[in-house]
C-alpha cells in the first residue's frame, strides 16, 4: 500500500509539473495566426502556421532554392530544388528564435546580419519549421485592439520576406485574438488522465493480492 501511494504521488505531480512545461514551448491557444496568401502566388510552394501562431512550415516543391529573410534582412533558411534544408548560423534571428519573445537570449557576436553566412545542413526533405516573431503578439500583456476578452479580434496583418530563386515574394498572413473561452490549459483532459493512471494502479494493486494470497488447504483425505 504504501508503494500504491507513492506512485499515486508520482503520477499527479508529473502531470501538473510535466504538462505547462509542454505547453510553455507552443503557441498561445488564444491566437490563432494563419498564411492568407504567398505573394506572387508560386506553383510547389505551401506555408501553413503551427500551434497556433507559434511557427511557419514552408515545404518547397518548386524545383528552385528558397531562401527566407530573418528579422534585419539576412539569409536566414534555406531550401534548395534538391531538399536540402540549410540555417544560417550567422544570422541573429536563429538566436532569437530559441524563445518565444525573444528574452534571456545571448546571440553571439559573429552573428550578424552583415555577417557572411555559415549554412548549417539540417534537413533533406525540403521542409522546415520554424519560429517567427513576426506572426504573434510579442508582448506578455493584451494587445490594446482587444477590448473583450471573449471577442474575436483582429490584431494584424503580417509579412514574411522570402526569395524564390532570384525572385522575391512575401508570405503573407494575419494575427487574430479568438478569446480565452476557446483554448487554455486542458484541465479536463488532465483529470481524466490522472483518474485512468490511479484506476490502472489499483487493478495493478489488486492482482499482485490475489496472487500473493495463499491457496486454501485441500480438504483431507479420510483414512479407511
Amino acid at each position: 500500500m504504501p508503494r500504491f501511494r507513492c506512485a499515486i504521488a508520482a503520477a499527479i505531480a508529473t502531470l501538473c509539473v510535466a504538462a505547462p512545461v509542454a505547453l510553455a514551448h507552443q503557441g498561445n491557444p488564444n491566437f490563432r495566426s494563419a498564411v492568407r496568401s504567398i505573394s506572387p502566388a508560386i506553383s510547389g510552394l505551401d506555408a501553413q502556421v503551427v500551434n497556433y501562431d507559434d511557427s511557419i512550415e514552408l515545404r518547397n516543391n518548386t524545383g528552385r532554392t528558397v531562401l527566407v529573410n530573418g528579422y534585419d534582412g539576412e539569409p536566414y533558411v534555406r531550401i534548395a530544388g534538391d531538399g536540402t534544408v540549410a540555417v544560417n548560423h550567422r544570422s541573429p534571428s536563429y538566436y532569437l528564435n530559441e524563445d518565444r519573445f525573444g528574452e534571456g537570449v545571448d546571440v553571439p557576436a559573429s552573428a550578424s546580419a552583415k555577417a557572411s553566412p555559415d549554412w548549417q545542413t539540417v534537413d533533406g526533405t525540403g521542409r522546415y519549421t520554424w519560429h517567427d516573431h513576426r506572426i504573434h503578439w510579442m508582448s506578455h500583456s493584451l494587445p490594446p485592439q482587444v477590448k473583450d476578452e471573449h471577442k474575436r479580434t483582429k490584431i494584424f496583418n503580417w509579412k514574411v520576406p522570402i526569395a524564390v530563386g532570384a525572385s522575391p515574394a512575401t508570405i503573407g498572413g494575419r494575427l487574430v485574438w479568438v478569446g480565452k473561452s476557446s483554448g487554455g490549459f486542458p484541465v479536463a483532459g488532465v483529470i481524466s488522465i490522472v483518474v485512468f493512471a490511479l484506476a490502472g494502479l489499483a487493478l495493478v494493486v489488486v492482482v499482485r493480492k490475489r496472487r500473493r494470497r495463499p491457496a486454501a488447504a485441500a480438504p483431507a483425505k479420510e483414512a479407511w
